[in-house]
């Protein structure tokens, strides 16, 4: 395919603006999600769980962060490693493994007598979260059709944070009816329910078109094409994909040293800005210590387990409304949103935590404590509502079919490890400046991340893979003339 095949308002080819998407896509999509629910829940359930597993596995301040951020350490090669063997295995294959690395962390950590073995067992379920991250987006982008791509993408996301509110809705209940001083191992054990349904379900989809196509079996990619495609977009979209794919037959395996190419490495650059800005936003210290924070502003255990509920209703909302707009403005756009308005909360929580005073004719400030609550749900809308599900489909979309597995698991890994750095340390933060001082450092670390989309971030509204990648070439090659880019075809949401 020339570099000069656009996709412009005159073309005779392309995405059909009149596609609708087959039945069958999005049962992929709903099933290859169950992934994203798991990495939710996992990563949501250690806030609750977090104020009673203390006192019976001896953990201090920094052991506490140990036990948070080890899934975050463990996600981190996950996704390494998920994003290597995609390419060879393929995308399906991979996901049923990490499904099964799923239920034996879950049965690990629920059953974990001391916290060497809490530790280990929740870095076998950071391997499977990474492992989710990486694959899960890659499988649904490739799978779904150009004018749907942003809305399927999407759905991990909202798969997340559901998985998240679950989480809190599941660590007040225990503690409401049991007492979570005796069911926060309960608390962690659910976990395996889902992990069984995503294996299970994922034994009878397809693997994606172009990984077929990538390795040679091109009526197992058009079978794939013709049920998840109108009939109309089977022929035109295979022969994309083969053009695009015997361009870089010469080129034979993809390999890390190819990253010298000066093009490839502004991009994987460029995709691990995109993947860590969402990290150093601090969106996890809110998701895995909001229970923390809150009890340390002065509400009860009781009253910050109800209040994190809150946090995962309004990221779940938020995420619907990130689909609706992804629907409707471009990718750009969006992370200017998020990234804009979440580094204004940061100092609000910030300014509020140091301005209110901790306690009022000598009882805690209830008010400060429901004030920092606002500034959180503030930041979650913008977060949910913008920058997460653009960031993960990004992420899906601006690396080259042949480089993508390798790609997108260094840029998850990057993320993963920003998390897993900024979750171990903010115990620590709390305990030497206060709620007030790290909130502030993450405030300002936002500012950074706000020049860098301004600078830095593609537009990649309906477009197909192929077509990103042609423009991306020509956009970051020195030696190419960069052309404008073409005006996209309208297409229904």
């Amino acid at each position: 395919m020339a570099k000069e095949q656009y996709l412009t308002p005159n073309s005779a080819s392309g995405p059909n603006s009149n596609t609708r998407t087959e039945p069958f896509v999005k049962v992929i999509a709903a099933i290859a999600t169950l992934g994203g629910l798991l990495f939710g829940y996992d990563t949501g359930v250690i806030s609750g769980a977090l104020l009673f597993m203390g006192a019976e596995l001896h953990l201090t301040p920094f052991t506490t962060g140990l036990v948070t951020s080890s899934l975050l350490f463990g996600a981190a090669f996950g996704a390494l490693l998920s994003g290597h063997f995609a390419a060879a295995a393929g995308r399906k294959k991979i996901i049923v493994i990490l499904a099964v690395l799923f239920a034996v962390g879950a049965i690990g950590t629920a059953l974990a007598p001391d916290v060497n073995w809490m530790i280990f067992f929740r870095l076998v379920l950071g391997v499977a979260v990474g492992g989710a991250s990486a694959t899960v987006p890659v499988y649904i982008a490739e799978i779904a059709p150009a004018n749907k791509r942003g809305q399927l993408v999407t759905l991990q996301e909202l798969m997340i944070v559901s998985g998240q509110m679950l989480a809190y809705i599941s660590n007040a209940g225990f503690h409401a009816v049991w007492g979570g001083e005796e069911t926060w191992r309960w608390m962690l054990a659910v976990a395996t329910i889902p992990a069984v349904a995503l294996w299970f379900g994922m034994m009878f989809m397809p693997d994606t078109p172009r990984w077929y196509a990538m390795k040679g079996r091109l009526a197992e990619a058009r079978r794939v094409l013709e049920r998840t495609r109108a009939k109309d977009d089977v022929e035109w979209e295979l022969t994309e994909i083969e053009e695009t794919l015997a361009e870089q037959r010469d080129q034979g395996k993809p390999r890390l040293r190819e990253l010298a190419t000066p093009w490839l490495f502004k991009l994987f650059l460029i995709g691990i800005g995109v993947a860590v800005i969402q990290q150093l936003t601090g969106v996890n210290t809110i998701m895995y210590y909001a229970p923390t924070m809150l009890t340390a502003v002065g509400m009860t255990n009781d009253a910050a387990l109800f209040a994190t509920i809150a946090n995962g209703v309004i990221s779940v909302l938020m995420t619907f409304v990130g689909i609706w707009l992804l629907g409707k403005i471009g990718r750009r756009t969006m992370v200017k949103i998020g990234q804009f308005g979440c580094t204004a909360c940061l100092f609000f929580i910030g300014a509020i935590s140091y301005l209110m005073p901790e306690t009022v004719n000598g009882q805690p400030d209830v008010l400060r404590g429901y004030m920092v609550l606002l500034g959180m749900l503030m930041f979650l809308s913008f977060q949910q509502g913008a920058l997460s599900p653009v960031t993960w489909l990004l992420l899906s979309e601006i690396f080259p079919t042949r480089m993508r597995g390798i790609f997108m698991g260094g840029a998850v890994f990057a993320m993963w490890i920003a998390n897993f750095c900024i979750s171990l340390a903010f115990p620590l933060l709390l305990a030497s400046v206060g709620l007030s001082g790290a909130f502030f450092i993450f405030g300002a670390i936002g500012i950074f991340g706000a020049i860098f989309v301004v600078k830095c971030i593609p537009e990649t509204r309906n477009r197909s893979l192929e077509q990103i990648e042609h423009y991306l070439h020509d956009w970051l090659s020195p030696d190419v003339v960069t052309k404008p880019m073409p005006v996209p075809v309208k297409q229904k949401a």
